[in-house]
């Protein structure tokens, strides 16, 4: 798992929720605090924890480094839990599957808290077993205190606690086990419910996500497999081999028993509720992941002992086995590694800003989201004039920066000859309508003032630069472009370099 994480682990680009890490990370302690009163209250353990890991050496590495060491930990802990749970092999074989699996590998190398909380998560599980058999309250600390941080480190974790409920009750525990449990539970809820009040009002951060469906359970299943047909198959056979008509003991855990309210509960209840009101996205659950390849370790175990001639090579049998998978994904986890894989490249924008802006040069970003760019890499937005900002991002307590009134923000656009638009995907299509006074202003300026003569398009975001219609005049010989045509612009009337039409 770490060879995986560690391949081609500098992309050479970051995209934009990986430059968030980056920007609020390299804030001061106080400037952190500042701005989870605002958004991003969810991500707070993790952006301190980064602050202390980037604060030697800024870098993109560096950034990803703790998610690479985190599926690392991840992929040990799997087997652990299949060696306490089955034996040595089941371990072996659930560890490795857990590490050529292509959605552990994208996580790996994602500068977010995912592949952490997935450690967290299978750490937890461990000690829930271990504690269970234990009649000493450390081990019941050890595991709240887990899973506390656990849950601090994304909210979404709290799921776990309905797993490990659910493999309580078909392991038949005690009484004992149950109020020791339900101690440490309470314990971990009392902890997050200040995050969880904090989150509740920042709600606002997740209404990009969308209804839950039939594909939905789809996707998440060729994810936790592998999308490949070759591997998908297989995969649910052994599967569902782990399930053999065994009694364990009253009180005992079997792997079912744990690894499959692991795999299930936690996306199933949010797929669910998700149905109605949105909260599901698939890196949520990935700690839910870990028990897949546990279940299919099982089902190949099972059908190990079932074979006598096999039972002697089995190990090595298995471990082939893996590769194979391996082999079949490996196009998948090569192609992850392009930074065009994710849905944009902050580094190739800075890149052309660099080689069309010059210092001086004013710059409308629109929105103001679309600022993420020179917050990661300000080298090619040095010296530029940023029109709309009144107060920078870290001094705000707001991840990209406080803009001027729309009142303010008139007069200045009204002394500029011509201007510079960074604009994101979205906001020159003709459906956008933004909330904000200040977008509509922006929108409503530049369509009536000026006229597009350049326009350079990179994954993620469009540069156009506009000049004043009163002053433009790009009679014949005067070396001057241009208008940009309304077909360049690839949107409809109203979006942005079309002919002006009415406020927004």
């Amino acid at each position: 798992m770490l060879g995986i994480g560690l391949w081609g682990l500098d992309r050479g680009g970051m995209w934009r929720d990986e430059a968030v890490t980056f920007q609020v990370a390299q804030r001061s302690v106080p400037q952190i605090w500042h701005l989870l009163h605002t958004v991003d209250a969810v991500h707070g353990l993790y952006y301190l924890l980064m602050h202390a890991v980037l604060a030697p050496h800024p870098g993109e590495v560096a950034l990803r480094l703790p998610s690479v060491c985190g599926a690392a930990a991840t992929a040990g802990l799997v087997a652990a839990l299949g060696v306490r749970l089955g034996r040595p092999r089941v371990g072996l074989w659930a560890g490795l599957l857990y590490a050529v699996t292509p959605m552990t590998g994208h996580f790996a190398q994602e500068g977010r808290s995912y592949a952490l909380v997935a450690a967290g998560a299978a750490g937890t599980t461990l000690l829930l077993v271990r504690a269970a058999r234990s009649t000493r309250p450390g081990p019941w600390c050890a595991y709240g205190a887990t899973a506390a941080a656990t849950c601090l480190l994304h909210e979404m974790a709290l799921l776990l606690l309905l797993a490990h409920a659910t493999t309580l009750a078909l392991a038949r525990v005690p009484g004992r086990v149950w109020r020791a449990w339900l101690l440490a539970a309470a314990a971990v809820v009392l902890a997050l419910l200040p995050l969880v009040l904090v989150s509740h009002g920042q709600a606002a951060q997740v209404a990009w996500l969308a209804r839950t469906g039939p594909a939905s359970v789809r996707r998440l299943l060729g994810l936790f497999t592998g999308p490949a047909r070759l591997v998908i198959v297989p995969y649910l056979v052994l599967v569902a081999l782990a399930f053999r008509p065994e009694r364990t003991p009253r009180g005992e855990f079997s792997l079912p028993a744990v690894a499959l309210p692991l795999a299930a509960v936690p996306p199933g209840v949010l797929l669910a509720v998700s149905h109605w009101r949105p909260l599901y996205d698939e890196r949520y659950v990935l700690y839910a992941l870990a028990g897949a390849p546990l279940l299919a370790a099982a089902g190949a175990d099972h059908l190990a002992t079932r074979l006598p001639r096999l039972l002697p090579h089995a190990v090595p049998t298995g471990v082939l086995a893996v590769a194979l998978v391996l082999a079949v994904q490996l196009p998948l986890l090569r192609e992850d590694r392009r930074p065009d894989r994710r849905p944009d490249d902050l580094a190739a924008v800075s890149a052309v800003a660099h080689r069309e802006l010059r210092p001086g040069d004013p710059v409308l970003f629109l929105p103001s989201l679309a600022r993420r760019a020179a917050l990661a890499y300000p080298k090619g937005f040095r010296g530029i004039h940023d029109i709309a900002l009144d107060v920078p991002a870290p001094a705000s307590g707001t991840l990209y920066g406080r803009e001027a009134d729309p009142a303010e923000l008139r007069r200045r656009l009204e002394r500029l000859d011509r201007v510079w638009l960074v604009a994101a995907p979205f906001a020159t299509r003709r459906a956008w309508r933004p909330g904000e006074a200040a977008e509509r202003l922006k929108l409503a300026v530049i369509h009536e003032q000026f006229v597009p003569l350049e326009r350079i398009v990179r994954r993620g975001v469009t540069l156009r630069l506009y000049a004043r219609r009163t002053t433009y005049s790009p009679g014949p010989g005067s070396g001057l472009p241009r208008p940009v045509p309304p077909s360049a612009g690839r949107a409809g009337p109203g979006a942005l370099g079309s002919p002006p039409g009415p406020p927004r």
